[in-house]
């Protein structure tokens, strides 16, 4: 196994892409499963573990991409270009997506998903090449620590003491005043400026696991390493939740540690069960979604003005399916809803399929 992908890895990234097409696809958002939205503010639901758990995968490919060029001698200037051309790559793709399909560019959103992946790939990229992991530890802890302090004890421009409401806090103060374009919030982004700290250390705990899974460590004593080090800090998120809560839409400190504990928990079972016990039939869908999984995120987003926003007859292709199974036939309206997006995630299956088939790889 030490010459071979990681299929647990592989099927990590893909299940994770599936999952947050899952989400952000429903039939119809008045009818939503509770585990399948994302908390208002403060908390944390099975949804708020998508976006941090493909970050922190981000970190092991890092992990194990750049390790391999370095050992093979390529110069650090070629992969400098490279990691700057794949991040603004994966930046531009963003912000055509928010301004798909209409391309009204005086409204235009530059935050994102996709752009805050490009920053923190780029930043992380340039720590990895450049640093050891014990540095890279000591950069996400101080920017994690720099990041607590700042958001709970530097009062909120506009009142007289730190604030943690929504729209109400430093991060989308600065958010307001210095990010360009149309925010997500009105007056604030999810994936604003300030924010997009911690989530780098989200993938700089990626990169840690890759290092440690690129060590000379027998595969059952990195599972043991990866479940105690994310158990503990799982458990540090959980209890520095009672003085920084967890909360995706500004990232914060616990967050991070919560979500990348349980992450490497995860990926240490996976892991366990396919890597070492050979139990890999069943993770054939994630090893082919994520073969091409910003690809398959990308027609996601394009194939959905089809889905859910073309009008066919009268009303949205959605619509129709909601009307007919929910209304007409009686079926509950949150399963229906549900069922939507699992076609819809099944329909995008087969352009990543097709390009596993061929061996067709696409690289942003």
């Amino acid at each position: 196994m030490e010459n071979k992908r990681l299929i647990s890895l592989d099927a990590f990234r893909g299940f994770t892409i599936a999952a947050m097409i899952l989400v952000n696809y429903p039939g119809n958002w008045s009818h939503v499963y509770a585990p399948l939205l994302h908390v208002d503010w403060h908390g944390i639901t099975p949804t708020d573990l998508i976006f941090p758990y493909f970050l922190f995968i981000v970190g092991v490919a890092i992990a194990y991409a750049y390790t391999k060029r370095l050992d093979a001698g390529v110069p650090l200037k070629g992969i400098y270009g490279k990691l700057i051309t794949r991040s603004l790559k994966i930046f531009a793709v963003g912000i055509f997506l928010n301004l798909y399909p209409n391309f009204n560019f005086s409204d235009v959103r530059i935050a994102g998903v996709l752009q805050r992946i490009a920053v923190v790939f780029l930043f992380c990229g340039f720590l990895f090449l450049n640093t050891r992991w014990k540095a890279q530890a000591i950069t996400g802890a101080a920017i994690l620590i720099a990041y607590w302090l700042a958001m709970t004890l530097i009062p909120t421009p506009g009142f007289d003491k730190p604030m943690l409401e929504p729209g109400q806090n430093l991060a989308a103060w600065i958010d307001s005043r210095f990010m360009p374009g149309r925010m997500w919030q009105g007056t604030w982004d999810p994936e604003g400026l300030l924010s997009t700290f911690p989530a780098m250390v989200t993938t700089i705990t990626g990169m840690l696991t890759g290092t440690l899974l690129l060590s000379n460590k027998t595969w059952e004593r990195k599972v043991i390493w990866l479940m105690a080090t994310g158990f503990i800090a799982a458990s540090v998120g959980g209890l520095w939740d009672y003085v920084f809560p967890i909360n995706k839409n500004i990232w914060t400190s616990s967050y991070v540690l919560y979500t990348s504990g349980l992450a490497a928990m995860t990926l240490g079972t996976l892991i366990f069960l396919v890597d070492i016990l050979g139990y890999k039939k069943w993770t054939t869908f994630g090893v082919i979604y994520g073969s091409n999984a910003i690809t398959v995120y990308v027609l996601a987003g394009i194939l959905g003005y089809f889905f859910y926003s073309m009008p066919i007859g009268g009303q949205n292709l959605n619509r129709h399916f909601f009307d007919l199974f929910a209304n007409t036939i009686g079926i509950a309206p949150k399963f229906v809803s549900m069922t939507y997006a699992l076609v819809y995630v099944m329909i995008l299956y087969i352009p990543a399929y097709i390009m596993y088939q061929r061996r067709i790889f696409v690289k942003l």
